[in-house]
């Protein structure tokens, strides 16, 4: 279980014979689930799999529960009606933690095409360590107890830095250093479980459900301030699973507030809900509240601004509260990035809030299941 550094989230391409069962069934099954209803001659055309596979395939799948028919294609086509075929979105239940929020840790249980169909949530009233630990246990158990079909597996987007293995190795704000929360809740609950950061996660939920380009990268703002990448589709996690860890980033030379983690003027400092909330809180009037959420924008497109130049991105997304992130803080990204970067090469970059809202974390969770045990997204 857990991410593969490198891989592209979607099979495109036949693979060589002793891959190539377990790689064309996903490739199959991805076919399905992103055009929807087709017959066994459409996916053969889709795929370039021989129509002997194809059969081979779906009745494998249709055995497993995992795709139906659903009758014969309507028209006027000369000869014996196609039957045509579909994902059954209801073969399995999906759970999707998210523990990115810094007042709650929410869940849901969702379909194969992340719909959701039961909510839950648990306040974490300043709950660190083993007590933040226990809440997460106490969420899952409560999600589990109102799923309705087989569970297909766990996805749990968290804040700080997470390895492929699913350790938390830190996160500052819920008091984790070195947490194995993927193998404890695997021996806990016996079923397959995700663990990864909240970014990278929200991440997936843009390229799944979203309408994010191949070449982006989203801002999560929430507990703490992380980005998820995405580069060619492929997810990048750095060489010690940190990439995307910009909220401790010391922003300016100019000091600010102490961070969690022991620095001064990180862009966690001037970005994260908390901090926002405190410094809006404070602020006389509408001109101060909107200069604090200016200069929290300024410092994330300072944050931003050599990352774009160096990667060349096409759009950075941004997650997190839309009273706080849309409007002046926004604008002040873009027009810092501009300043910051050649307007002949990242002119045409967008920046935008994302149309997931607050479940984009859970959804994500949901896409690292489907990628893990179906090899789809």
């Amino acid at each position: 279980m857990g991410f593969t550094n490198g891989k592209a989230l979607r099979p495109t391409a036949k693979v060589l014979p002793e891959h190539a069962r377990n790689h064309n069934r996903s490739l199959v099954i991805q076919t399905l689930y992103r055009q929807g209803e087709l017959s066994r001659a459409d996916i053969a055309r889709e795929t370039g799999l021989t129509r002997v596979t194809i059969s081979d395939l779906v009745a494998e799948l249709i055995v497993d529960g995992l795709v139906v028919e659903t009758g014969q294609r309507e028209g006027s086509r000369p000869g014996k009606p196609a039957t045509m075929l579909e994902l059954n979105a209801e073969a399995f239940d999906l759970v999707g933690v998210d523990l990115s929020d810094y007042s709650t840790f929410r869940g849901a249980v969702m379909d194969l095409h992340g719909a959701i169909r039961y909510r839950h949530e648990i306040a974490l009233a300043d709950s660190s360590g083993a007590d933040a630990t226990a809440k997460v246990i106490a969420l899952v158990e409560a999600l589990l107890a109102n799923v309705t079909r087989p569970v297909l597996g766990v996805g749990i987007g968290s804040p700080g830095v997470v390895d492929l293995a699913g350790v938390v190795l830190s996160a500052p704000n819920l008091g984790w250093t070195d947490v194995p929360l993927q193998s404890m809740l695997t021996e806990r609950f016996e079923l397959p479980v995700v663990v990864a950061n909240d970014a990278n996660v929200a991440a997936l939920a843009e390229h799944s459900f979203g309408s994010a380009a191949s070449d982006m990268m989203l801002i999560k703002v929430g507990h703490g301030v992380g980005a998820g990448l995405l580069l060619g589709g492929i997810p990048l996690f750095g060489s010690s699973f940190a990439a995307g860890e910009i909220g401790h980033v010391v922003v300016g030379t100019d000091g600010g507030l102490e961070c969690a983690c022991g620095k001064t003027g990180c862009l966690e400092t001037w970005l994260a809900t908390p901090r926002l909330d405190a410094a809006i809180a404070a602020a006389s009037d509408d001109d101060a509240r909107n200069t604090v959420l200016t200069e929290a924008g300024q410092r994330l497109g300072i944050a931003l601004a050599p990352v774009v130049g160096a990667l060349n991105l096409s759009e950075i997304v941004l997650s997190g509260p839309t009273s706080l992130l849309e409007g002046a803080l926004k604008h002040a990204t873009i027009e810092t990035l501009r300043a910051r970067t050649m307007a002949k090469f990242h002119g045409d970059l967008t920046v935008r809030m994302t149309a997931l809202g607050e479940d984009i974390v859970m959804r994500g969770a949901a896409v690292m299941v489907l990628s893990a045990q179906l090899g789809v997204s």
